[in-house]
C-alpha cells in the first residue's frame, strides 16, 4: 500500500529540522531514533505506512553497508509518496543530511576533547552510563518493529522465532547472518 500526499516547503523543513533533532539523540545509531521517526513520519505526519516504514528498516538492515541507510530510504519512500524520483531525492537527502550533520560535526569535537580527556573520572562515568541507555532505546526499536503487525498472539510462531532469536543472539556467538537465513527458511517454508 502507498500513499499519495502533498508536501509544501514547510513540510520539507519540518522532515529535515526533524532529523536535525534526531541526530543528537542518536546514541548508539540512528536505529535507536526509530521509535520516534515512526511517530513523526507515520502517525504525527501520515507520510508513510506502518508497512513502508517497516520494510524500509528491514531493507536496509539487510543491504551491505552502514545502519545509517534505513534513513535514506525513509526519505526516499516519504518523497516518493508526495511526487516521485525527484522528489524522493530531495527527502533522501534531507533525511541524511539532518541525521548526519550534527551527530558528525559533535562526534569529531567530542571524540578530541575525549581522547585528551580520557583519564577524567567523568569522563569514564559518563562512557558507563550510556550503555543503558543505548539498551533501553535498541529495546523500544525492536519493540516497534515486532509489533508492526499487531500484538495479536494468534501470531504466536513469529513472537517464538523473536524469543528464540534474542536468546540466541544474547548468549551465543552465532553470525546473524545465519540467523537471518534461519529466518527467511522459515518464512519460505510458511512458518511465520
Amino acid at each position: 500500500m502507498t500513499l499519495t500526499t502533498t508536501l509544501g516547503t514547510a513540510d520539507w523543513v519540518a522532515l529535515f529540522a526533524h532529523f536535525l533533532g534526531l541526530s543528537l539523540l542518536a546514541v548508539g545509531g540512528a536505529i535507536t531514533t526509530a521509535p520516534d521517526m515512526h511517530r513523526f513520519l507515520v502517525q504525527d505526519k501520515g507520510w508513510l505506512t506502518d508497512p513502508q516504514f517497516s520494510a524500509s528498516i528491514a531493507i536496509a538492515q539487510a543491504a551491505p553497508g552502514p545502519n545509517v541507510l534505513f534513513i535514506a530510504l525513509l526519505g526516499w519512500n516519504v518523497g516518493l509518496n508526495a511526487g516521485g524520483v525527484p522528489l524522493a531525492v530531495l527527502g533522501m537527502a534531507l533525511c541524511m543530511m539532518g541525521i548526519l550533520l550534527p551527530s558528525t560535526t559533535l562526534t569529531y569535537v567530542a571524540a578530541r576533547w575525549g581522547h585528551a580527556n580520557r583519564e577524567l573520572r567523568a569522563v569514564r562515568a559518563f562512557k558507563q552510563g550510556m550503555a543503558p541507555v543505548v539498551v533501553a532505546l535498541l529495546v523500544a526499536t525492536g519493540w516497534i518493529l515486532a509489533t508492526a503487525h499487531g500484538y495479536d498472539l494468534a501470531n504466536w510462531r513469529l513472537w517464538a522465532v523473536a524469543a528464540v532469536t534474542t536468546v540466541i543472539v544474547w548468549r551465543t556467538r552465532i553470525h546473524l547472518l545465519v540467523l537471518l537465513a534461519a529466518g527467511a527458511a522459515l518464512g519460505a517454508a510458511g512458518w511465520v
